[in-house]
């Protein structure tokens, strides 16, 4: 966990549920802001030392943990995991009062989103979809972006106390806009990441020095993110920096799911969603997204 400062906000009750390699750091940071939070997780060891290194409590259901809590966190697998732990007998909205707000973290459908959106409203709860960027190097920084989708109200509620574990929270427009934004950005970078691995090993195919050629297309209009913190790994043949294949897959899915909705083309993210299965044959599950250099 990362040593940084919290703008002073008022301590509120909060929940955080799914305390995976996101939520963990995202839920500690609430707590070291000094919200009171309970916790939720489907494994229970992981609640335990969640609250061992933070304080706070655990609740064994999700409609438990977020008993008189004013704001709700989630940030879980996909639209099963979420729909899992927001609906039914001990889902979150059994047990939230009406006022509150459920800000979900989770990167799922745009479909999903608004379903849920409209299931709180009918019990007077705010649903905000908001699904993150920055990995889990940004989790545990407090520095993740966040993109958001939802009423205004609700967001200006919530905005301060994400800011906990968040460099930029942005309302981007209604029910499903976060997730739309969060679509956008993995489009983005599986094309530059394609890009980067055949730039990559064409400078090693040539016998360039590519740390050295790295640093200085880097200073020119070839620079990106995954240039600046994936070239030099690539090179390296080091993949296990957050997010992974499994993950990459699961977000190009839904992506190419409302493309199919909406009538966009997208060629290029449909072939680099089969490279990314040619690198799960490779065994590369867990490498994260820039192995496709693996795969060349």
């Amino acid at each position: 966990m990362s040593t940084r400062s919290y703008d002073p906000v008022s301590a509120r009750r909060v929940a955080f549920l799914g305390l995976g390699v996101m939520g963990h750091p995202m839920a500690g940071h609430l707590a070291r802001a000094g919200h009171q939070v309970t916790v939720y997780n489907r494994t229970v060891a992981k609640a335990e030392a969640w609250v061992k290194e933070y304080g706070g409590a655990f609740a064994p259901t999700p409609a438990g943990a977020v008993q008189g809590a004013e704001l709700v966190f989630c940030c879980v697998g996909n639209d099963d995991d979420l729909r899992s732990v927001v609906l039914g007998e001990a889902g979150a909205l059994a047990g939230l009062t009406s006022g509150a707000v459920f800000v979900d973290h989770t990167t799922a459908s745009a479909a999903v989103a608004r379903e849920l959106h409209a299931e709180a409203a009918r019990r007077g709860v705010a649903f905000i979809d908001a699904p993150v960027s920055g990995g889990q190097a940004g989790a545990v920084n407090g520095a993740l972006t966040v993109m958001c989708g939802g009423d205004v109200a609700a967001f200006e509620i919530a905005r301060p106390i994400a800011l906990a574990f968040a460099k930029a929270v942005t309302l981007l427009g209604g029910p499903g806009s976060g997730q739309l934004a969060k679509m956008v950005n993995q489009i983005c970078i599986a094309g530059v990441v394609q890009g980067l691995s055949e730039a990559v090993r064409f400078g090693q195919n040539a016998g360039l020095d590519m740390i050295q050629v790295l640093e200085v297309i880097g200073k020119g209009a070839a620079q990106s993110w995954q240039l600046d913190n994936r070239g030099k790994t690539m090179v390296e043949d080091k993949f296990d920096f957050g997010f992974a294949v499994d993950w990459m897959r699961k977000d190009l899915g839904l992506v190419l799911d409302e493309a199919r909705r909406n009538g966009s083309r997208l060629p290029l993210t449909a072939l680099v969603d089969q490279f990314y299965a040619d690198v799960q044959a490779l065994g590369g599950n867990r490498w994260d997204t820039s192995s496709l250099i693996k795969r060349l």
